[in-house]
């Protein structure tokens, strides 16, 4: 337990000291960006994938993603995606894949007719036609590969406790740069949009689902890795100061996702539980809402009422605004309609960003993969999604020791609802959804089944 404690604290400390470091070197960015994916690429061929090592890879990745993308630190704006599917592909290599994976086999095969559709449509030059096309397919194709690698795979809940701690690290280092980033908020804060002054100079809404997956992944480290008052006032540190950081980004749908997770896994942790667990979780959860009254209170302070505001939809005066959703509704809007003027095989992948660019005068990507795939994918992409949908959902019948399975979907499904597939993180986690997961040892989690 000794050594378990100091190994935690380590890791803590060392990311925390990594955000303090390439705050004040930014250069190192991409030394850590480039380090990151060698030496993971170096355990994977040491190891051949014995314990599942391309997962622990894939997680840091996937966690380090938004970091490294604001501190300048990857070598392309994709390298995480393809980081993703390379070290699954080299995990199915050691150690093959499920037999029964066919969904996910149909599912990257439903892609390839609005990929071939785009080649013909899309009006750019060769060398964009390519770069277009992968910026909008690598998210569906990260999470197709990842979802053929974690099909019923076999791990133990201490296992993905794990990959979720290694997910959650980087996002501990991108706190700490936010930190320093920025200046006082009584400064910059004028209105209720979201602002990317507290989010590090870069994309708020790519900010804030990192750290919602970072504040839920912290939270339920109290409930399931907390065996000491150490680690359980660490984790609830941790987990309020990602938080905070993620309500002032102003930017809402990674929050209320995060919020929403913790939610579902409260109410899953429950029903698993037997009655000794059932009335710790109830104690856990009176605190975990102190926790939340207390971060809203301070968020509320420091931002002279705004942040209240901004989740009540009004703007710096109070006044209501007209969207609630900041005219993404009319993106979505857009590519409805382009779905129905080409409703079996779309308009065929990044499409629809040439012809919203052509019809606005600048370039608008989606926010919405849903709508993306029904634009661009057709009748075909209501399938995908359908698979995506459904799948998991069918394997949890024999699979409901998986306590993290429908935060997972949701993370997934929420997210690509406000960010698409931005980042390879919504991809990840729905892989994460399909493993499967058993208790061998009662002393590695709090939570116990009945």
């Amino acid at each position: 337990m000794e050594n378990k404690v100091k190994n935690y604290l380590f890791l803590i400390l060392f990311h925390v000291l990594l955000g303090v470091v390439i705050y004040m070197v930014p250069l190192l960015s991409k030394a850590y960006g480039i380090l990151i994916f060698l030496v993971s690429l170096y355990f994977i061929i040491k190891t051949r994938n014995r314990n599942n090592e391309v997962l622990y890879a894939a997680a840091y990745v996937v966690g380090s993603e938004v970091f490294l993308r604001m501190t300048d630190g990857n070598p392309n704006h994709e390298f995480s995606k393809y980081s993703v599917i390379i070290f699954m592909i080299m995990g199915m290599i050691y150690s093959g894949f499920s037999k029964n994976a066919v969904p996910y086999w149909i599912f990257l095969i439903l892609l390839i007719p609005g990929i071939v559709i785009a080649t013909q449509s899309l009006g750019y030059a060769v060398a964009n036609v390519r770069k277009t096309i992968l910026f909008n397919i690598s998210g569906p194709l990260t999470l197709g590969i990842a979802s053929l690698y974690c099909y019923y795979r076999r791990l133990t809940i201490f296992e993905l406790n794990n990959i979720l701690l290694l997910m959650g690290l980087p996002i501990i280092s991108c706190s700490i740069y936010l930190i320093l980033y920025t200046p006082d908020l009584k400064e910059i804060l004028t209105t209720t949009v979201s602002n990317s002054e507290t989010s590090g100079g870069f994309g708020p809404n790519q900010v804030s689902t990192a750290l919602g997956l970072g504040m839920f992944i912290f939270f339920t480290r109290v409930f399931v890795a907390s065996k000491n008052k150490l680690f359980f006032f660490l984790n609830i540190l941790l987990a309020i100061t990602i938080s905070y950081r993620g309500l002032i980004t102003f930017s809402r749908g990674g929050m209320v996702t995060g919020a929403l997770m913790i939610a579902l896994f409260m109410m899953v942790a429950y029903m698993r539980s037997n009655k000794i667990v059932r009335t710790q979780l109830i104690q856990l959860v009176a605190v975990l809402l102190v926790a939340f009254s207390l971060i809203w209170v301070y968020a509320e302070t420091e931002t002279s009422g705004l942040i209240g505001k901004r989740y009540a939809n009004k703007d710096a005066l109070g006044r209501e605004k007209e969207s609630k959703f900041t005219g993404r509704e009319a993106l979505a809007a857009g590519e409805v309609e382009m779905f129905l003027e080409n409703p079996f095989f779309g308009v065929g992948a990044g499409k629809g960003t040439e012809i919203r660019t052509e019809q606005m005068g600048y370039l608008v990507a989606s926010h919405d993969e849903l709508t993306r795939m029904l634009a661009e994918h057709g009748m075909l992409g209501i399938l995908a999604l359908l698979i995506l949908l459904f799948t998991p959902i069918i394997l949890y019948l024999d699979n409901k020791q998986h306590l993290y399975l429908f935060c997972f979907i949701a993370f997934w499904f929420l997210t690509i609802n406000h960010a698409a597939m931005r980042t390879a993180a919504p991809s990840f986690v729905y892989a994460l959804a399909l493993l499967k997961i058993r208790f061998t040892d009662e002393e590695e989690v709090v939570i116990r089944r009945k």
